[in-house]
């Protein structure tokens, strides 16, 4: 009304998680440890998941593991805490497959899983969602990424990550995590060119060890932003995810 103030509408606010689950067992898959998983999951309560290494389908484990899940991973993790999820298959064999998954608390209108592998030794994606979310008025973009272990296959799937990126609205929030095996911490300069920015660099001036879990020595995954108003890591109880994969996970709060 006229004379009075405008007031601004306050930004959404929202808590995404990345990690990559080694296909729901302990390092050097001693363990069958995807209920502890889902409820370490459950408790940090992300809004939004980013899975690596999740499992789509696995004839023989559903055989002989009493505790395998009669739906997919992905499904099992997102429980009734998600409604949404994509998946993108990245590696098929004989008993199975595996790849990128994204649980959302909000819809996911739309997903493409691209193939960004180099050669024939890795099979690697990066799963595209677009979020309807309902305080935006742009929807919302993620990439959940896991990259090759070599530095010149990084090399090709960061320009590609990039071209994805460029290829999206300029307005639009973009959110990308993962599993970069970026052990050389190479990744953000060559990221700069399509305008995101590491959340923990920005904040902490580095990028956090990860892996192993138990004793993180190296730098492998990562929480990308462009187009958002704020961006904060958020710290996990280390004392229970050690235990849950070979990757420590990332969390961080992100204001839109």
């Amino acid at each position: 009304m006229p004379g009075q103030e405008s007031v601004a509408r306050p930004r959404a606010t929202l808590t995404l998680l990345t990690v990559n689950v080694h296909k729901g067992f302990t390092l050097f898959n001693r363990r069958f440890i995807l209920h502890e998983l889902r409820a370490a999951l459950r408790d940090a309560r992300p809004d939004i998941v980013f899975l690596q290494e999740v499992i789509g389908s696995h004839h023989r484990h559903a055989r002989q593991l009493a505790a395998w899940p009669a739906t997919s991973q992905y499904e099992f993790l997102a429980d009734t805490l998600w409604s949404d999820f994509a998946y993108g298959r990245n590696a098929v064999y004989p008993d199975g497959d595996h790849g990128n998954a994204v649980l959302s608390r909000w819809p996911i209108v739309q997903h493409q899983n691209h193939d960004v592998s180099v050669g024939s030794h890795e099979s690697r994606g990066m799963l595209h969602c677009t979020v309807r979310h309902p305080e935006l008025a742009d929807d919302l973009h993620l990439v959940c990424v896991h990259l090759g272990l070599r530095e010149a296959h990084r090399q090709v799937q960061l320009g590609r990550l990039c071209a994805l990126v460029r290829g999206i609205g300029a307005h639009a929030p973009v959110l990308i995590a993962g599993d970069f095996n970026d052990w050389r911490r190479r990744a953000g300069q060559l990221l700069s060119a399509c305008s995101v920015h590491d959340v923990f660099r920005t904040a902490l001036g580095r990028e956090p060890r990860t892996f192993p879990a138990q004793w993180p020595l190296l730098a492998l995954d990562r929480i990308y932003v462009r187009n958002v108003a704020a961006a904060r890591p958020v710290a996990l109880a280390s004392r229970v995810w050690r235990h849950l994969s070979d990757h420590a996970p990332l969390a961080a709060e992100v204001r839109l």
